[in-house]
């Protein structure tokens, strides 16, 4: 190997700019959007909350997070697909942001001419939604599900100040991440993606357990719902998210000078060694791991470069220090 890559680590916790860092004001939301109202119920505490085992009450709340901090007019997803945790999304992007800005004196890049694409954007087109609101970057997410696509491009068409910012395209190969979906003569600033991180329906259901469990700090028995719903291609992927992201990780190679940064959340802390020689072996020029954490859980963000220092100086004078011009698609 010609060169190691340099790493970087961050601390886990939710990031100081998620507006989400604070316990959720429930009758504020449920303001905003009265579906919420019948699931708020008090605990025995003496506040409010919700019952986060069903899959009604957790999609009511994400949706009122995204109605109420994000200024949309309207969000919906097609049943069973994949409710997001939006308070953790959020914090990907904030992550993301500071990575960038490490790269360019300290301050984030910012506006539709920082261009990022979303690998596996799902119906609910929550990072591109985020990532605008917060920092005014525009989005290509893709999917191999028309339906997906369908949906999102549903939720964009009413909210029309998201027009024109946020675009899609469907992934034919279900084999390949950025192969037929970077075009020629594109460069994209940040690639993201959240990855299936199971390996199959039975791991799935184990880990929806696991989660509830945790949430509602009390004992469940009997087969456990799918809390935060999901379809299979979003939950999981033969082989888990170790597979997925070696493949993305593979890919990446070949467009090693038409993306930034590429990332990707990663689930299984035992997976970050292997990932870590994968990027390494394809001489990556930096690697960083960004430690997120929301209460009892904790997740973090593997993002990598081929860009030399001298090409990450570049890129950004060219790209990140400009208003509207010099578009990179």
């Amino acid at each position: 190997m010609s060169k190691k890559a340099k790493k970087t680590k961050s601390k886990g916790k939710l990031h100081r700019r998620n507006v989400h860092k604070d316990r959720y004001d429930l009758e504020q939301l449920a303001a905003t959007n009265p579906v919420l109202a019948p699931y708020i119920r008090p605990t025995d505490h003496g506040y409010d909350s919700i019952d986060f085992s069903d899959p009604n009450a957790v999609k009511a709340l994400n949706q009122s997070l995204l109605m109420h901090f994000y200024k949309l007019d309207y969000w919906e997803i097609p049943e069973r697909y994949l409710t997001p945790a939006v308070p953790g999304r959020a914090d990907y992007i904030h992550n993301i942001a500071d990575l960038m800005a490490s790269k360019n004196e300290g301050r984030i890049p910012t506006g539709a001419n920082i261009k990022c694409l979303d690998i596996g954007v799902g119906a609910n087109c929550v990072y591109p939604i985020i990532g605008n609101h917060e920092y005014g970057w525009s989005f290509i997410g893709s999917d191999i599900e028309k339906e997906a696509i369908d949906s999102a491009n549903n939720i964009i068409r009413k909210n029309p100040h998201l027009h024109g910012l946020i675009d899609f395209r469907l992934q034919p190969e279900k084999k390949v991440m950025f192969e037929g979906i970077i075009r020629k003569g594109e460069f994209y600033d940040i690639a993201i993606c959240n990855p299936p991180f199971h390996a199959n329906l039975h791991e799935a259901r184990y880990g929806s357990l696991k989660k509830v469990n945790n949430l509602n700090k009390e004992k469940l028995f009997g087969p456990p719902k799918l809390n935060f719903a999901g379809r299979s291609n979003e939950l999981w992927y033969k082989g888990g998210e170790k597979k997925f992201i070696r493949r993305m990780i593979e890919e990446s190679a070949q467009f090693a000078k038409r993306v930034f940064w590429f990332s990707s959340l990663v689930s299984k802390h035992e997976n970050l060694e292997y990932f870590y020689n994968l990027i390494e072996d394809l001489d990556a020029y930096e690697l960083n791991n960004l430690k997120m954490g929301q209460g009892n859980k904790r997740s973090r963000v593997i993002a990598w470069t081929f860009l030399s220092p001298e090409e990450q100086q570049k890129w950004a004078e060219k790209y990140w220090n400009k208003k509207e011009e010099g578009d990179k698609a």
